[in-house]
């Protein structure tokens, strides 16, 4: 019976011990962000602010996901000295042919991602691995929309009804010009039949 209770005892100690690692585990990662979904227009910039705190050095990862579509933009492991800290730090690996030139990171997280195409809309993940494997995700949505030029549109259909405002009264010169030469030609007919009848001999 004594057994049996320490055993107990034992497997209450072994659940409370895993559960408290667990929590401790959970908690060490944190990712905090202002903005989670974003609007911007092509060839603008974006910027993805996060704030990571955990314990050590994490390895920071940045993946692009959008329909069947998922690369790795690029992962980094800040300087120890650099966490927390909005600087850049560390040093970045394995970018995708996309997004060189395009990417500037940060030490604290922050990712930013220059001169926007209508293909980057979709989602973007931050998973923080720890040293102990412990990881968390963290998502953001960007939506990108193409550049409407109100202007050139308004110009191009000025231009357009000019064209053919020009076009129809060139149009109207050239028949009221024809129409000036067939007068003129039936004119002289007359004229010519005029003079040869009063020429005749009676």
């Amino acid at each position: 019976m004594c057994n049996l209770r320490l055993l107990e005892l034992q497997d209450i100690w072994l659940v409370l011990c895993i559960t408290l690692y667990v929590i401790h585990i959970a908690g060490a990662i944190s990712v905090a962000s202002p903005q989670r979904s974003m609007t911007r227009s092509v060839q603008e910039d974006v910027f993805f602010s996060v704030r990571v705190t955990c314990q050590g050095v994490p390895t920071l990862q940045w993946t692009f996901m959008s329909g069947a579509v998922s690369r790795s933009i690029g992962s980094w492991q800040p300087d120890s000295s650099d966490i927390g800290g909005g600087g850049g730090g560390g040093s970045f690996s394995n970018i995708t042919a996309d997004y060189v030139d395009r990417v500037e990171t940060y030490a604290n997280g922050s990712l930013g991602l220059a001169r926007l195409r209508l293909a980057d809309a979709g989602f973007y993940v931050l998973t923080v691995t720890e040293d102990s494997g412990s990881s968390k995700d963290s998502g953001f949505v960007l939506k990108v929309n193409e550049v409407i030029y109100e202007d050139l549109q308004y110009l191009s259909v000025s231009a357009l009804v000019l064209f053919c405002l020009a076009g129809l009264l060139m149009l109207s010169m050239w028949l009221l010009n024809r129409a000036y030469k067939n007068i003129k030609a039936c004119r002289r007919r007359r004229e010519q039949n005029g003079n040869e009848t009063e020429l005749q001999p009676l």
